[in-house]
């Protein structure tokens, strides 16, 4: 078997390396995708970071993170709108597969969920024209109910998939098991994903039980009680064969962990818990 298919997004070696080092471990393990994030992208420099990702001839199978849209007020909104102008303009020189979308929560103060979701429709109805001319996917992940007041009011993917409907082209979803998982409508929902065309990105990690942080304690594959090789093979029966990308916060372990001592697992992990 082999590791081709398998990407590592740095967030899950966030705390050990730079993007330079991420590299050198991932490829000393035969990995050749990544997924960036953002802030490490500006830490190393756009064009750094894009001279490193050439030379190496990787993958980049997502760039994190656009979204964020809801706002208080038009100038709040207006800033979200440049700031993912901006992200799709640093995908593209990334030569990233997509621009991964966390679409943001509730404006504070707020308790209107129904207007935070129409507010990130809108935005991703402003900024879909520019992506399109780019040639950058927008991919929504659709976050776990947990995240709705704060950091995705996008919950499942069957919302996700609506606004993908609504808006037409150039836009689909980053299936993350961490945040669907749960959902009754899961399988139904990956089947009409695959018949538009709209995945973009695959992430895993798993949900262990119990969970002692909600957004830092994801697990390593094969260690919660994610149905992995399911999940994969309802995604493979669509049609889609790219990547799996590793996307783990682990605040008090694997965040802890020597950064190669992390990828070397994934590796292994991916090769045994995730190919149906």
């Amino acid at each position: 078997m082999s590791l081709g298919n398998l990407s590592i997004n740095l967030a899950t070696v966030r705390q050990q390396f730079t993007i330079p080092q991420a590299v050198d471990a991932c490829l000393a393990q035969g990995i050749t995708g990544i997924a960036p994030w953002r802030d490490q992208v500006h830490a190393t420099g756009l064009k750094e970071a894009a001279a490193i990702i050439r030379s190496n001839n990787l993958r980049v199978t997502g760039l994190c993170r656009g979204g964020m849209f809801p706002a208080a007020d038009k100038a709040g909104l207006a800033a979200a709108i440049d700031d993912n102008r901006r992200a799709i303009d640093e995908a593209v020189e990334l030569g990233a597969d997509c621009l991964v979308l966390v679409v943001g929560g509730m404006p504070t103060g707020s308790r209107d969920l129904p207007a935070a979701r129409q507010q990130v429709a809108d935005g991703l109805a402003t900024i879909l024209p520019y992506a399109r001319v780019h040639r950058m996917p927008l991919a929504i992940e659709p976050l776990h109910p947990m995240y709705a007041a704060d950091r995705a009011c996008i919950n499942t993917l069957e919302q996700a998939l609506d606004i993908c409907d609504l808006l037409g082209d150039g836009i689909g979803v980053a299936i993350d098991v961490y945040h669907v998982w749960w959902d009754p409508k899961l399988y139904e929902q990956i089947a009409r994903a695959g018949a538009g065309k709209r995945i973009l990105a695959h992430h895993i990690c798993d949900w262990l039980v119990p969970t002692r942080d909600l957004l830092l304690d994801r697990g390593m594959m094969g260690d919660g009680v994610i149905d992995l090789k399911a999940i994969r093979a309802a995604i493979e029966k669509t049609g889609y064969r790219g990547p799996q990308e590793v996307e783990i916060f682990s605040q008090e372990n694997w965040w802890k962990r020597p950064g190669e001592e992390v990828i070397a697992t994934c590796a292994e992990r991916y090769l045994g818990c995730c190919l149906p």
